[in-house]
């Protein structure tokens, strides 16, 4: 397994059986889904790892945002892990967590922090192998506003 930053569309969507939906959806022009993968890899702080098999097959992501403090300096945000499948229960999780939080280390980040739900078993191990210790329990609320809003 080789993990690599991701740097061009083309690897974002060739990663796309990994995200919730997939990035040309039904009825969606394909140049819409290229420009949502280029903004992605523009936008200052954002950071996916993806991990291959040895045949070039994607078989899981990390995704990251680095975000600044005025008070607390750089902390490392992991946003999204995902696994195929087919290839979980195998070290590509903790591989690919371990992989962001070296990055975060690299880039100065004070720190890494994770919302996972308390219920998410699978999540809270591979986060805990990958050294993560409980910071307690939050809630977490949201606004959910009309696509491209």
């Amino acid at each position: 397994m080789e993990i690599r930053r991701a740097t061009t569309v083309a690897e974002l969507l060739a990663a796309g059986h990994l995200y919730d939906e997939p990035p040309r959806k039904v009825g969606v022009p394909p140049d819409e889904a290229w420009g949502r993968a280029a903004r992605f890899l523009a936008a200052p702080g954002h950071l996916m790892l993806i991990a291959y098999t040895e045949d070039g097959f994607p078989a899981g992501f990390v995704y990251g945002i680095e975000m600044l403090h005025p008070d607390k300096g750089a902390e490392m945000c992991l946003y999204e892990l995902a696994v195929d499948e087919s290839r979980r229960r195998r070290g590509i999780g903790r591989a690919l967590t371990e992989a962001l939080v070296a990055e975060a280390r690299a880039r100065g980040c004070r720190g890494a922090w994770v919302p996972v739900d308390t219920d998410n078993e699978p999540a809270l191990a591979t986060y805990r192998s990958a050294g993560a210790a409980d910071e307690g329990v939050f809630a977490m609320l949201g606004w959910t506003f009309a696509e491209g809003g």
